[in-house]
Order: C-alpha cells, then structure tokens, then sequence
C-alpha cells in the first residue's frame, strides 16, 4: 500500500497542509485561516477536517497516512506532543495535541515547534540538503532559529535550544527587546530593528532616499532600507553594514560551540540577497579563528520558504519511519 506523510504548519492567521511522499515529493498542498476563536479543540477539529478533505481530494485514504506531523508556534514537550503555551493562539495552558489529534485522525501524531520544524525542513529538503549539523535562522518580525546536530533537533532542558535571536550581543547597551533585557541579537538584526533604524535615519535627515519612500508611501520596510543600501545611500550602508556584523558575530559564536556545515538563513530580510550574505559572510570570518571552519561553513539562504515548515512536520514522521 502506498504510503503518504501529512505534514502540518500551524500559525496564527493560517493552517498550512500538505501530503508529502516517503522520499520528499511535495505531492499537494492546501491552506485556510486558523479558527484561534474556536479555541484549542476547534483548531485540532479544523486539521483534522483538512486532512481528511485533502487526501480524499488526491485519491488517499487514511490508512495509507503514515502519521501527521505538527508545527506549532510556541514551547513543546516533544516526546509526549504537549504545546505548554502558544500565544499566538491564544493557547494559555498545555495542550495535549497528539493525544488529541490522534484520537480525531485514528492516525499517530507528532509535534515541534514551527521554527525547528522549518529547520528540519530545509534540512531534508530545502539548502540544507545533505548536511546533518546546521543551524537555522529566520529573521522576521523577530530572530528565531532551529539548531539541527546528527539530524536531530536540539530542545535542550527547557526546550529553549535555538532561540538564537536572545543572545546577547552588547551586554550593557541597546534597545529593549521583548524578553526584558537589551542587546539581544533581535534588537539588531530583526525587520523590526531595521524598519526602527531606517525611520530614525529617514526623520532625522541623514537619509534623503528614506526620507522619500517615507513621504510618499507613510511607512518604511527593510526592503526599502537594503535598497536604498543597494542605491549607496550611506545611512542605510551603515544600517545594513550593523545588521551583517552582528549576525556574523553570533553565527561565529555558534560555530565555535557547535560547529554545523551550514547555517541557512531565512525570513523576508534574507531576501536581500548577496548584498547582505556576502558582508555576513565577511563579519563570520572576522570572529571565527579557525580558517578552515570559516572556509568550510556554508552560510546559505532558506530555499523552502513558506513549505519549509509542512516539509518539516512531514520529516517527523519520516524520520519515524526510519526507526
């Protein structure tokens, strides 16, 4: 009988699924809003819902599901696939979801969070493809990440492994991030910390060209902070050349720790493409005092966008399947 993985991205606004072979074809995929106001049960109800509508659409009965797999925002107990809180669904308290959704499905479950299962995914089938050792970034609204060794992912003993975006990167300066204390890489490197930056350069006149975009369009992104980067404008240079040694700093402390093949970045900031790599790329090799781990670590951009977290939750089971 054939066998098919469902692999399940959940966030806040979206539930993303697709069916996924064995060996990593991506065979179709779906996605509706998430019914947070339905609460815990109403959102399991909605996956269970999807998978059953999505595999009787692609000729798939149930029994040839191997397993769902389950990304989800927020801190998880991976072993027993437990969600102790997700705040961007209003999740207050644990939530018991493989117990839950396989008592929906009749099929096995499995759950990480979505920031080590989008690492996961670019690690079957995304840039990270044939290395065993890596480490994901994503930098969006904040800086996240997943750290991938021997093929697994690493939870630690609170299960905070990965949260790269909270190591401190000034000790005693900085801007106030969301965990309480300043100089965290994300009051750095994040979209948000680059839009902050691009729109004091744009009010206080040291950038015409973001002054522009600022007048005509009432708000700024980091797309138009690297462009006008890209265009020479020396304020964003500067912004842009803050954002790559800070990155390049804490990547250099990973690599001394960890020492992965790879570190694959990715979010919308890294859509600046070699601009921002190659100065990354420059600030790694500066901290890191090994030439040969400089010159055999990969430093990458994400190529799964938004299916690396399905792809991920598929490699769940996969894995399994292996055992």
């Amino acid at each position: 009988m054939k066998k098919i993985i469902v692999g399940v991205d959940v966030g806040g606004t979206a539930i993303k699924m697709a069916l996924i072979t064995p060996d990593g074809e991506l065979v179709a995929k779906t996605q509706e809003p998430t019914p947070v106001a339905d609460g815990e049960d109403g959102v399991l109800q909605k996956i269970a819902e999807m998978t059953r509508v999505l595999l009787h659409k692609h000729g798939y009965a149930l029994e040839q599901v191997s397993g769902i797999g389950v990304g989800i925002p927020g801190p998880i107990d991976a072993k027993d696939g437990i969600v102790m809180q997700a705040v961007n669904l209003h999740w207050t308290k644990p939530v018991f979801l493989k117990k839950k959704l396989e008592a929906l499905t009749g099929r096995p479950v499995a759950v990480e969070n979505d920031a080590n299962a989008a690492a996961l995914g670019e690690m079957w089938q995304g840039a990270g493809k044939g290395a065993q050792d890596l480490v994901l970034v994503t930098i969006g609204t904040g800086v996240g990440g997943g750290v991938i060794l021997d093929g697994k992912i690493v939870h630690g003993m609170n299960g905070v492994g990965g949260e790269i975006g909270h190591i401190t990167i000034t000790p005693d300066s900085g801007a106030l991030c969301n965990c309480g204390k300043k100089g965290c890489l994300e009051t750095y490197a994040s979209a948000t910390a680059i839009i902050r930056e691009g729109r004091l350069a744009a009010e206080n006149g040291t950038s015409p060209y973001l002054a522009s975009v600022l007048a005509e369009n009432g708000k700024l992104g980091a797309k138009d902070v690297f462009e006008a980067a890209v265009a020479g404008d020396a304020a964003a240079l500067s912004i842009a050349d803050q954002v790559a040694l800070y990155l390049g700093l804490a990547l250099s402390h990973l690599a001394i720790s960890l020492n992965p093949a790879k570190f694959v970045i990715g979010g919308g900031v890294a859509a600046a493409g070699d601009f921002l790599f190659s100065r990354i790329r420059d600030s790694f090799a500066r901290f890191v005092p090994f030439t040969y781990v400089v010159e055999a670590t990969g430093i990458v951009p994400a190529t799964l966008g938004n299916d690396a977290g399905v792809y991920g939750a598929g490699w769940l089971i996969r894995s399994q399947m292996e055992e």
